[in-house]
């Protein structure tokens, strides 16, 4: 058994120009559905929330197009799961209804030792980290994932 969870962060453009656009409604309007249903899945530890229960106030970008989610899952399968194998996988083959292409790594993941949260701040360096330096053992992405660290 590990000690380590696996945190990510994963951010997206709307097409809107918030989150309050008519085009992000549908979007919008399921989003407590499926922070929900990461909340149920096994494996979910922790996600961060703003007043709303969601994290769509956050705007660590400055740009009201720019969302944001960070969790922390037991262990990269279980986050595999829930993304692939659940109700939520419908919404990733719709996002190109919601969102533009973005160029650049916009999902970044890490292993925290457990019971450490990350803070938004954290995540936000670790994402831009990624996207400076590619994929290593500091941080990796769903395609180049790097294993639990080695207890010494």
């Amino acid at each position: 058994m590990s000690n380590y969870h696996l945190a990510e962060i994963n951010i997206a453009k709307m097409k809107g120009v918030d989150i309050n656009d008519p085009i992000m409604k549908e979007f919008v309007d399921n989003l407590d559905a499926i922070n929900t249903l990461a909340e149920e899945s096994e494996g979910f530890v922790w996600r961060l929330k703003d007043e709303t229960d969601n994290a769509t106030s956050l705007n660590p970008y400055n740009d009201e197009q720019i969302i944001i989610n960070v969790s922390v899952w037991e262990n990269i399968e279980t986050l595999e799961h829930y993304m692939y194998k659940t109700f939520h996988s419908e919404f990733l083959k719709r996002r190109k209804e919601w969102f533009q292409k973005f160029g650049k790594a916009h999902t970044a993941m890490w292993w925290i030792p457990k019971g450490h949260i990350p803070t938004l701040e954290e995540a936000v360096k670790k994402l831009d980290y990624l996207q400076q330096n590619g994929p290593s053992d500091l941080v990796f992405d769903l395609r180049n994932k790097f294993p639990v660290p080695v207890e010494a």
